[in-house]
Order: C-alpha cells, then sequence, then structure tokens
C-alpha cells in the first residue's frame, strides 16, 4: 500500500480523478439522499472539500490520484463507542454464546480493571482503537467515559480521550459503583455535583444509561439536565434491555440522541420523529450481533421520518468491533436497511447526531473526510461484508491510510 501523506495539509490541493461512484450525501447533486455523482473528481485543499463535479472538468492542483474507477465516500462518523477502559471480556462473550443472557453486569469487572490501569495504559489502548478505526474508514469517533466512576478516574479518562477526539462524553451515570450499591441516590449527587465540576472542562456531551439496574428516568433525567446547566449537550443510552422511558425522556430534553433503541413503542418511533432529526435515533447492530438480542426496528423508524444513525457502540462487553462497514452490512440483513440507508447513517446520520454540519458529507466547505473503496459501488460495503474494502483515508485533507 502507498505510504501516507504527513506534509503540512495547509501547503497541499489534491484532485482525485476517474472516481466511478462519488457519494456526496448531497441529493441536490445526485439521486436519492447519497447524492452520487458517476464519472466524478473531488478537489480538496487545505483540510477542506473545494470542488466536486465530473473528471472532465476537474480542477488543476498540486497533486492528482486516479480512483480507477472505485467509490469514494464520506470518511465514516462512529457517534458511540465506548473506547478508554482496560481488561478483557471474553469469557463473558463465551458464555453468551453458550446461551447465558446479557444483563449488563459486567460493566462493573471493566470498571475494576479501568481504575487499577495506568494513564499510560489507558491513553494507549485509545490509541490503538482509534487507529483500528481509521484503517477501517472512520474519521470521526466519540468516545466515553464511564468505566472510572470515581471524580479522579471519570476526570482522568476525559482528559486522555480529550487529547485523541472532540468528541468526547461524560458517562458518569453509567452504572451505580459497588461502593455506593445501597445508596444510589448518593452516587447521583456525586455524578450532578463534585465528578461533574471534574468532567465539564473536558467534554462535550453528557449521557447516562437510562435502564432497569442502571438509573431509572428521574435520576437520568437530573444528570443530563444538570450537565446541560454546564453547558454540555445531552445524548442518553435508552431502551437497549426492554421497553422504558428513554427515548420519550431523550426527546423531551432534547437530547442529540437516543442510542440503542432496540426495544421501541409506536409512542417512541412517534416521539423520536416528532422531534423532526433534533433527537437522532442511533443504532447500534454491533451489540445485537454480540448479545443476540433482537434488533431495532430500522424500517419504522425511517417509515415514520426519524432520522437514524449507524454506529458501533466498540465496547469490551457487549459489541467489540471497531467496524463500521461490519455494522452496515448487520443493519442490511438483520434490519432491513438499504445499503444507501445504511451507508447514508453511518455517515451523515451520525453527523447529525454529533450535531455537525461539517462532517458526513462531500461538498465544497466540507472538512476533507473521505475514504477511497476497493470496489466500483458502496453497496459492496453490504454486499462483501467481512472484506477489506477501504483503500486510502483522508481526514482533515490529509491522507492517512
Amino acid at each position: 500500500m502507498p505510504t501516507a501523506d504527513t506534509s503540512p495539509a495547509s501547503s497541499r490541493s489534491t484532485v482525485i480523478t476517474n472516481i466511478g461512484t462519488l457519494v456526496t450525501n448531497d441529493p441536490s447533486l445526485g439521486a436519492g439522499p447519497l447524492g452520487p455523482v458517476h464519472d466524478a473528481a473531488l478537489a480538496l485543499e487545505g483540510d477542506r472539500v473545494v470542488w466536486t463535479g465530473t473528471t472532465s472538468e476537474a480542477p488543476a492542483t498540486d497533486s492528482h490520484v486516479d480512483a480507477g474507477g472505485r467509490t469514494v465516500i464520506p470518511g465514516f462518523v462512529d457517534s458511540h463507542a465506548h473506547l478508554l477502559y482496560a481488561g478483557d471480556r471474553t469469557d463473558e462473550f463465551t458464555a453468551r454464546m453458550a446461551g447465558r443472557p446479557y444483563t449488563a453486569g459486567g460493566i462493573r469487572r471493566t470498571v475494576a480493571a479501568t481504575r487499577r490501569a495506568t494513564d499510560a495504559d489507558l491513553a494507549d489502548r485509545l490509541a490503538a482503537h482509534l487507529r483500528e478505526m481509521l484503517r477501517q474508514g472512520t474519521t470521526t469517533a466519540e468516545t466515553k467515559s464511564g468505566y472510572g466512576l470515581t471524580v479522579t478516574d471519570e476526570a482522568r479518562a476525559l482528559r486522555i480521550a480529550r487529547g485523541m477526539t472532540d468528541e468526547v462524553t461524560y458517562l458518569g451515570a453509567h452504572v451505580v459503583p459497588p461502593e455506593y450499591a445501597d445508596a444510589p441516590d448518593a452516587y447521583v449527587a456525586l455524578v450532578t455535583g463534585p465528578m461533574l465540576d471534574a468532567a465539564a472542562p473536558h467534554a462535550r456531551w453528557i449521557d447516562a444509561f437510562c435502564e432497569r439496574g442502571a438509573f431509572d428516568a428521574d435520576q437520568a433525567r437530573a444528570v443530563l439536565t444538570a450537565g446541560a446547566a454546564r453547558g454540555l449537550t445531552p445524548r442518553l443510552h435508552a431502551n437497549q434491555l426492554g421497553p422504558g422511558p428513554g427515548v420519550r425522556l431523550a426527546v423531551e430534553l432534547g437530547a442529540a440522541s437516543a442510542d440503542h433503541c432496540t426495544h421501541l413503542t409506536a409512542a417512541d418511533i412517534a416521539a423520536l420523529a416528532d422531534s423532526g432529526g433534533r433527537t437522532v435515533a442511533t443504532l447500534l447492530p454491533g451489540c445485537e450481533f454480540s448479545t443476540r438480542s433482537p434488533y431495532p426496528d430500522a424500517r419504522g423508524l425511517l417509515a415514520a421520518g426519524a432520522v437514524v444513525a449507524l454506529a458501533t457502540d466498540c465496547n469490551p462487553g457487549s459489541s467489540y468491533t471497531s467496524s463500521l462497514p461490519f455494522c452496515i452490512a448487520v443493519a442490511v440483513r438483520e434490519m432491513g436497511m438499504t445499503p444507501d440507508e445504511a451507508l447514508w447513517s453511518a455517515t451523515a446520520g451520525g453527523a447529525a447526531a454529533l450535531r455537525r454540519t461539517d462532517i458526513g458529507r462531500l461538498t465544497p466547505g466540507a472538512r476533507a473526510d473521505l475514504v477511497l473503496l476497493d470496489a466500483p459501488s458502496p453497496v459492496h460495503l453490504a454486499y462483501r461484508p467481512g472484506v477489506p474494502l477501504v483503500t486510502m483515508v483522508w481526514r482533515a485533507g490529509r491522507r492517512v491510510v
């Protein structure tokens, strides 16, 4: 494979020509939400896309890449992942495959291992996960705290994460740690008080696990409301293990996303649709694949007009995949999404869940995050599951794969 470009982004312009299919996610440029342009070209300058069109009209630039008739898509946007932790839970996976149901109880094992880890250990693992994602075309990744659950451990996790990604979420309300097992309300007071004080300077988002065995609706509301008062935007783990109030609470509070959405009622779907895209339904098919749970009703959400994102939920317990191409294939095969819908949800949908307009699309002014696939069509992401189709990756105008 050719080496990545390490020259300064500000000194460089590049044109990519002979693109068989360019996915822009701009319906004004081509049919459907993907806005495909055929026999296309794309010009980058610095960290931005500056031009799209056909190869015959391509402008002169400092450098040139011939796509050879292959497909170019926006970089994947993974809007839900848990990448900062220590330890291993392969035994739980083995037990699930033998028939034991998933209950989320193993989170406390990861908490214990993470508390014992050094800062260097945590940073090395996070960096390794981000590199792994990048090789698979993910150019923007969100990650959360939630495996420390003390003031010191949550703050250090967020500080480490903020050094590697802008999309950092404070998840002190992941589960109640053992030392607060008999005093959950006291733990909520810690999460919304001293822990929030330590976390807020390092995070953009605040999250809670609104689920039986974790935090109820009143507790989750208190956490998200306190975070919003400190300038953090809410998002919410909702309706993963069973029906519950999480989805409608997320909509009520104007959360950027309701994540999981595995068990939805008609009222939940209507609430997400009626939010007008303000609250995105983020679906995590890797989790259902790994836990053998029912898949979310993607078709019902799309038919109602809800905005849908796909993300990996990469974490050591319930979804240890960092591959959005894999999640696209599962969403198409198991959730009834079309290949176009799944790709849009893993790019523009993820950007919407992060309330970003500069990523998830390839139009002038967008950040130059793009992926060259060794395929004549983006449908191959679902058509050829498990095949490493990502050939080159640019992030912020610099070739990194």
